[in-house]
């Protein structure tokens, strides 16, 4: 198993920073509030001084999107939601924690259940014949040169990069292992995935009393074997 950007990618956003955990011994038993709401604090002091529009991680996905013809990112939708409810819903304790981690940095995070992932998991454009299920198990094909997450059966576990994350590879209860995937485009980027990792990484292991291995990719350091 591992993970990579294509050289298509690193070619076009050169500015990419990616951070990458592997986590194993994953479950749903554990209380990851208190590491959720330290995260939360720092998200609800960045909106109090300025819009989510207004934040460069924000503006460097929108210009990126605009670039590929898409409307802005889950991430802004996400802080955008935060911002007006003051909170999100509870979805599975893992899933929460990288939230409020993405809230934080306003930096989107990805995560894959990895026993739904066949032999590797690649961002790179659509061919167009790869097979995308959405949450309510409609099946979809992503149109050609968009930015998809594929593995080697050519399922897209993300389409239009992490904005629509498929519901084949979405974490759930059984879930045990998984892929969490942080990118950003801004300046200072490389900076700022690093720090989120680290922090994401450290909740990681007191919540789950696990080791998960960390990684940041460049063009010069593509790949984390997993």
């Amino acid at each position: 198993m591992h993970f990579r950007h294509s050289t298509d990618i690193w070619t076009e956003f050169p500015e990419l920073a990616a951070g990458v955990l592997h986590v194993e011994g994953i479950h749903r038993d554990v209380p990851v509030a208190a590491h959720a709401t330290e995260f939360e604090a720092v998200a609800k002091a960045r909106l109090a001084e300025a819009a989510e529009g207004d934040l460069p991680e924000i503006q460097a996905w929108r210009r990126a999107f605009s670039r590929m013809g898409m409307k802005p990112t889950a991430s802004e939708a996400l802080l955008r939601r935060f911002r007006k409810e003051g909170t999100l819903p509870k979805i599975h304790p893992l899933i929460d924690l990288c939230n409020a981690a993405s809230l934080a940095f306003a930096i989107p995070i990805a995560v894959f259940d990895l026993d739904k992932v066949a032999a590797h998991l690649e961002v790179r454009h659509a061919d167009g014949d790869e097979v995308y299920m959405t949450f309510a198990g409609d099946i979809e094909h992503p149109e050609p040169r968009e930015v998809i997450f594929t593995d080697a059966e050519k399922r897209a576990h993300a389409r239009r990069w992490t904005n629509r994350q498929s519901g084949y590879s979405a974490v759930r209860d059984e879930t045990k292992r998984v892929l969490v995937v942080a990118e950003a485009l801004h300046a200072g980027a490389a900076a700022d995935v690093k720090r989120l990792t680290d922090e994401l990484g450290a909740a990681i292991r007191t919540v789950w009393s696990v080791e998960p291995r960390c990684a940041i990719l460049g063009r010069t350091a593509p790949r984390l074997d997993c």
